[in-house]
């Protein structure tokens, strides 16, 4: 659990994703915010870069069923209905909960979906369900599109 303090952007230089730790925010000369991120060079040495603020996704601790990371804003497919869903982070409310219970943490975000009915908690769907990241919202937008 100790991937869930990463933190992931996209460099504002090359566009690639790196993984690391957030500095500090700073303005470019083009008024767009950007931060100042430490992340691993392909020696395994700590470097800082540059990273899209817009890009900044925390990494939520958990793997997929492929043992791959899940990171704020990946995409998630239910592999029962195909249905894909990004995932979340911020206050929910489950399809069975009661109007008054809330619960704060990541999330699959089925509302961007006609699945509204489905269960929200992330936990679930990593362990009783081995859900699948296919991609996330920034390089694969299409893949919600479809489901609209």
């Amino acid at each position: 659990m100790e991937d869930r303090y990463l933190f992931r952007g996209k460099r504002i230089d090359n566009g690639e994703w790196v993984e690391g730790y957030l500095s500090y925010p700073f303005c470019t000369k083009k008024g767009n915010e950007s931060y100042y991120f430490y992340a691993k060079d392909s020696l395994g040495f700590f470097c800082r870069c540059v990273v899209d603020a817009s890009t900044i996704c925390q990494c939520t601790g958990l793997k997929d069923k492929n043992g791959k990371l899940i990171w704020e804003n990946d995409l998630v497919k239910d592999l029962f209905s195909d249905t894909i869903a990004p995932i979340r982070y911020g206050s929910y409310q489950n399809c069975f909960d009661s109007t008054k219970t809330e619960n704060v943490g990541f999330y699959v975000d089925w509302s961007v979906t006609d699945k509204k009915y489905m269960r929200k908690d992330l936990g679930y769907w990593i362990n009783m369900v081995d859900a699948e990241v296919i991609g996330n919202t920034f390089d694969n937008p299409e893949l919600l599109e479809v489901q609209e």
